[in-house]
C-alpha cells in the first residue's frame, strides 16, 4: 500500500519543481493544473483503496512501526486528501485569471504546490514528529505566497501570522519532546497503546494542554485566531481561497486525531475546556464578522466562527456529535473556499471588496449572484444546502447530550451568519455601484471569465450535490466517526492486531473504573 500512500504527496512535489523551472513562462500555470489533476486522480485511488479495504498503512523505506516513518489512510484521512485535491484544482484553474505574471515569476505555483504538498502529508501522516515536518513545510509555503507581492498590508499580515504560529510551532515540539520522553515513541497508533498505561496520566493531561494549544493556533480557536482576520485579506484571492479552504482545517484535524486516538484519558477536563473554546470561538468569530464592511475581512471572521461547530462536534465526543464534525469539516472546505473565490471575482468586476464602495452585481452579473448564494446559504445552514445538514447534526448532538447553552450559541450565530451574508448581498449585489457603472461580468476576456466562474460553479454544483443527496455523505461520516471513536483497526493496521488487542483491553479496563 506504500505507493497508494506515497504518490499523493509525490506528485504536488514533483509539480512544485517543475512550476518552478518554468516560472518565467505560462507554462507553469498550466502544469500547476495538470499537477492538481493528478493529484485529485491519485486522491481517487487512495480512497477507492480505503472504502474497499479499511484502514491502510505503509513504512516507509521498510522501517516496521513504530520505528519508522508510517503513513496511515483511514476514512477521515482519505476524504481529507480527496477534498484537499479538489480545491487545489479549483484554485489551480482560478489563478490562471487571477495571478499576476509577476507573482508567478516569483514562484507562486510552485509555492501553492508546496503547501498543497504539506497539507496532504499532514493529512496522511502516522507519527507526530512527521506532523511537525509536515506543519512546518505548509508554514514556509504559505508565509511565502502570504508576502508574495510585498504590500505594506501584506507584511504585516504576514509578520503576525508568522509569529504566532511559530510559537504554535515551538509549543507542538516541546509537547513531541515531552511526549518522546514519556513514552519513547511518536507513532499515533503506538502511543494509543502506551499512554494509557502511564503512571503520571497528571502529565499527560499537561501535555495534552500543551498539543490543545499548539493545533488551537493552528485552528484559529478563542483566543488563539487573531493572526487569522488580520492575514487572509491581503493576499491574492487564490491564496486567500486555498488558505480559508485548507488551513485552519489541518489544526482542527489534528485535534481531532490527537484527542480521539491519543488523549483520552482525562475527557472530563480536556474536552470540557474544548467545549467552551467552542463556544467562545463560533461568538467571537461571528460577532467580528458582523462588525465588518469588507468582503474578505466578513468571511476571514466567519471562518472563526465556523470552526466552533467543528471543535464543538469533538468536544462532545459522542457518535452523533463526531459524525457531525466530520461532516462540517468537509462541507466549510468547500463552501469557504468557494466564497472566497466569488469575492475574488466581485473584486476583479467592481475594482474593491470595501463593502462601500462597491455594488450593482445582481443587475449586471446574476450568475455571480446565484453563485454567491448557493455558498452564502450554505454557511448560514439554509436547507436543503450541506451547511444545513452540518449544523442539524451538531446541534442535535449537542441536544441530546444536553449541552443547552451550547446549542443555543450555535442557533444564534448561524442567524449572525444570515446577517452577516445578507449584508454582503445587500452592499455588493443588490444596491447600484455607487460610482454609477455597471460592473458586467462578460466584459472580462472569455479566457479570464472561463478560469473564473468554472470553478466557482463546480464548487457550488458539489454544495448543492452534498445538501439534496445528504444519505451517503452522513453515511460515509458515520463509518468516519466510527473508526475514530473505536481506533483498535487504526491501531491495528498500524502496529499489527496483537498491539489492537492490548489496546482493547486497557480501553475495556479504563471503562470499568
Amino acid at each position: 500500500m506504500s505507493w497508494v500512500l506515497s504518490i499523493p504527496l509525490a506528485i504536488p512535489f514533483l509539480t512544485a519543481v517543475a512550476c518552478y523551472l518554468t516560472r518565467d513562462t505560462p507554462r507553469a500555470a498550466w502544469i500547476s493544473v495538470a499537477g492538481s489533476a493528478l493529484l485529485l486522480a491519485a486522491s481517487a485511488v487512495l480512497m477507492a483503496q480505503v472504502l474497499a479495504e479499511g484502514v491502510i498503512a505503509g513504512q516507509m523505506g521498510g522501517w516496521r512501526a513504530p520505528f519508522g516513518i508510517t503513513l496511515v489512510a483511514d476514512l477521515l484521512s482519505a476524504v481529507m486528501v480527496v477534498i484537499t485535491a479538489i480545491t487545489a484544482l479549483a484554485v489551480a484553474v482560478y489563478a490562471l485569471a487571477d495571478v499576476s505574471a509577476v507573482q508567478e515569476r516569483m514562484g507562486y505555483h510552485a509555492l501553492f504546490q508546496v503547501l498543497i504538498a504539506g497539507v496532504t502529508g499532514a493529512f496522511l501522516t502516522g507519527d507526530l514528529f512527521n506532523l511537525y515536518v509536515w506543519f512546518e513545510v505548509m508554514l514556509i509555503a504559505s508565509f511565502g505566497l502570504l508576502v508574495l507581492g510585498g504590500t505594506r498590508e501584506q507584511l504585516d499580515g504576514g509578520i503576525k501570522y508568522v509569529t504566532l504560529n511559530l510559537v504554535s510551532t515551538i509549543l507542538f515540539l516541546s509537547g513531541v519532546g515531552l511526549l518522546y520522553g514519556m513514552t519513547g515513541t511518536l507513532n499515533m497508533a503506538d502511543l494509543a497503546v502506551t499512554v494509557p498505561r502511564l503512571e503520571n496520566q497528571a502529565l499527560v493531561t499537561v501535555v495534552a494542554m500543551m498539543f490543545m494549544i499548539a493545533f488551537g493556533v493552528k485552528a484559529a480557536l478563542f483566543p488563539l485566531f487573531f493572526w487569522l482576520p488580520a492575514a487572509y485579506h491581503t493576499p491574492a484571492f487564490s491564496v486567500s481561497a486555498v488558505f480559508a479552504g485548507l488551513l485552519t482545517k489541518v489544526g482542527v484535524y489534528a485535534l481531532i486525531r490527537m484527542f480521539t486516538l491519543v488523549f483520552t484519558g482525562d475527557t472530563e477536563f480536556t474536552h470540557t475546556i474544548l467545549l467552551w473554546v467552542a463556544g467562545f470561538t463560533m461568538v467571537t468569530g461571528v460577532l467580528g464578522a458582523a462588525a465588518q464592511q469588507d468582503f474578505r475581512k466578513i468571511l476571514s471572521f466567519h471562518i472563526v466562527s465556523q470552526i466552533g461547530y467543528m471543535i464543538l462536534g469533538l468536544a462532545l465526543l459522542t457518535p452523533l456529535a463526531i459524525v457531525g464534525a466530520v461532516f462540517y469539516l468537509v462541507h466549510h472546505i468547500i463552501v469557504k473556499a468557494n466564497l472566497f473565490l466569488v469575492s475574488g471575482v466581485a473584486n476583479r468586476l467592481t475594482g474593491s471588496t470595501e463593502l462601500g464602495r462597491i455594488g450593482g452585481l445582481y443587475a449586471s452579473a446574476p450568475l455571480l449572484a446565484v453563485l454567491f448564494l448557493i455558498p452564502a446559504f450554505s454557511l448560514a445552514g439554509f436547507p436543503p444546502l450541506s451547511g444545513f445538514w452540518a449544523k442539524y447534526v451538531v446541534v442535535k448532538a449537542s441536544l441530546d447530550a444536553e449541552a443547552w447553552v451550547l446549542a443555543a450559541a450555535a442557533l444564534v450565530v448561524g442567524a449572525l451568519t444570515i446577517y452577516s451574508m445578507t449584508k454582503i448581498w445587500a452592499e455588493a449585489f443588490w444596491k447600484p455601484h455607487p460610482e454609477g457603472h455597471a460592473p458586467v461580468l462578460s466584459a472580462l476576456p472569455a479566457r479570464d471569465r472561463l478560469a473564473l466562474v468554472t470553478p466557482i460553479a463546480a464548487l457550488a454544483v458539489l454544495t448543492c450535490v452534498i445538501g439534496l443527496a445528504p444519505e451517503p455523505f452522513v453515511q460515509f461520516a458515520e463509518r468516519s466517526a466510527a473508526q475514530l471513536i473505536d481506533p483498535s483497526d487504526y491501531v491495528a493496521t498500524v502496529l499489527g492486531a496483537d498491539a489492537a488487542e492490548g489496546a482493547a483491553r486497557i480501553a475495556a479496563l479504563e471503562a470499568r473504573e
